[in-house]
């Protein structure tokens, strides 16, 4: 028996007011929230009753999507601005760029799964139609230099250290936000003050999946 719309849509205004008693206070995070369907991004559907619980929940190539207080607690801390340009690491489902795009930004999103990146492309292009997402097959690390500079860098797995490409493809004056770590990251904002200068801080522990380089093609 399917999960009917009613519920998900219950289940997903009960998800809004936990992440507000959670600390999540800016109104066009909630919005996106609001908008965007969570379910839609979770490719098993038998999962849909699961989608707006706090929890991880499996998708294509042995990747999940993230907790949504992760992807509210970054997006809220990133301080997205209409009309944004922003480099996201790590597009898995599309969900977080989604929520980004739909905030506002003009968002150019990184997969390094090429199986995962032509899944999700068609998710956000052909199926919900999601507009201002940019999707590219590539190696994080190295970035876009292409579209650099971005206002904003947005870092969905647990980096190893903070690549200094990225921080390079940052403008001045911008913001980038990254967990760092092996195992439990911390999670940092790095505004970049001036040409080679930046200020960090960090906000707690998280636990995301390790970044990785190099592309992964499809399986023969």
């Amino acid at each position: 028996m399917g999960v009917s719309n009613y519920m998900l849509q219950g289940a997903k205004k009960t998800l809004i007011e936990w992440l507000r008693q959670q600390g999540i206070t800016d109104e066009n995070v909630l919005h996106a929230f609001d908008v965007v369907e969570r379910h839609k991004f979770i490719e098993n559907t038998l999962l849909w009753n699961r989608a707006y619980e706090n929890t991880p929940l499996p998708i294509a190539c042995g990747q999940t999507i993230s907790q949504p207080i992760t992807v509210a607690f970054q997006s809220q801390i990133l301080q997205i601005k209409e009309g944004d340009q922003v480099l996201e690491i790590g597009t898995g489902s599309g969900f977080q760029a989604a929520i980004l795009a739909t905030m506002g930004a003009r968002v150019f999103t990184i997969e390094r799964q090429l199986e995962l990146f032509r899944k999700t492309r068609i998710l956000l292009n052909n199926t919900l139609k999601i507009k201002n997402v940019f999707m590219n097959y590539g190696d994080g690390f190295e970035g876009l230099p292409d579209k650099a500079p971005f206002d904003k860098i947005i870092v969905t797995c647990g980096a190893p250290n903070v690549p200094a490409a990225l921080l390079n493809q940052l403008k001045v004056g911008g913001i980038m936000v990254i967990p760092v770590g092996d195992g439990v990251q911390q999670m940092h904002r790095i505004i970049k003050t001036a040409e080679n200068e930046f200020q960090a801080e960090t906000f707690g522990e998280f636990k995301f999946v390790p970044m990785l380089q190099k592309t992964v093609k499809l399986n023969p």
